[in-house]
């Protein structure tokens, strides 16, 4: 093992972070803050992705424009910056702020994961609410939001005020994605669709089959837009995924938020904590 690839253990605003080398993949590497996986990043191959959740923030990227096509997006969320490294990847070009909380998480990442130099990417450490409520109206064609305080999405985060925020900073037709987590019988869920719902037009659901129906808690991609979304052609691809998930939307969506209202600042709660071992390595 190479000097580059000896893990790294160091103390972060979260927790304690740990970079593992991938000995299949060089130069491959999973974060993990405290025991729960965080990022997979393989600097060489940035279009390989690990986490099915990525793989499915991936899809609707994918599907957002045509092939290739630059986009201006901004991330909520950083970790160890494998979506932005894959955008930057498959749409050259694309203009891509991310917005991580966590600053000595994201000086880790400088230090070990460094970006190349024409990414595109810039990384600022500011609070992801803050930061939405200041940024420039209509200037986001895609917003990802993929944040965790430990392994729970962010009070702030819940609210009907930060679905309009998040409205305001895309441009017309433009997509938001989230990756929650929750299970049955999805009250956080629902809330987060009936949020959305009172300001978009278009709403969609990716998860496992097995997600839907209650049998365990794990991820699930909310999709929102005042444009219609491309459903057919994203639950191909995540369909055809080695771990295959639905795209929901519609009637199934609206019989799984009926009676959800949308959630007040005043009244927002964190994400449901995940069962014991849900998502945690350790």
């Amino acid at each position: 093992m190479s000097d580059e690839q000896i893990p790294v253990i160091r103390d972060v605003g979260q927790g304690t972070a740990k970079l593992m080398p991938d000995v299949d993949r060089d130069r491959a590497w999973l974060l993990t803050v405290n025991g729960a996986p965080q990022s997979y990043v393989d600097l060489d191959e940035p279009e390989h992705l690990e986490f099915e959740y990525v793989r499915r923030l991936a899809h609707v990227l994918d599907c957002a424009a045509g092939p290739g096509l630059a986009l201006d997006l901004l991330h909520l969320g950083g970790g160890a910056l494998t979506l932005p490294r894959y955008a930057a990847a498959t749409r050259p070009g694309s203009r891509q702020t991310v917005v991580e909380f966590d600053a000595a998480l994201v000086d880790l990442v400088a230090e070990h994961l460094p970006l190349p130099e024409d990414s595109g990417v810039t990384v600022h450490a500011a609070d992801a609410r803050t930061w939405l409520e200041t940024a420039p109206a209509g200037s986001a064609d895609v917003l990802v939001a993929d944040v965790f305080g430990g392994a729970r999405v962010p009070a702030q985060l819940t609210s009907v005020e930060y679905a309009r925020e998040a409205a305001r900073v895309l441009r017309p037709g433009g997509l938001y994605a989230a990756n929650l987590a929750d299970g049955a019988p999805f009250a956080f869920l629902r809330s987060q669709l009936a949020n959305f719902g009172e300001v978009f037009g278009e709403l969609a659901l990716i998860a496992e089959p097995s997600v839907l129906r209650g049998r365990r808690f794990g991820n699930a991609v909310l999709l929102a837009s005042d444009a219609p979304l491309e459903v057919a052609a994203l639950a191909r691809r995540c369909a055809a995924d080695a771990f295959a998930a639905r795209v929901e939307s519609g009637a199934p969506l609206d019989r799984l938020m009926r009676g959800a209202l949308p959630v007040a600042d005043a009244d927002a709660v964190a994400s449901p904590e995940p069962p014991q071992g849900a998502f945690s390595l350790d």
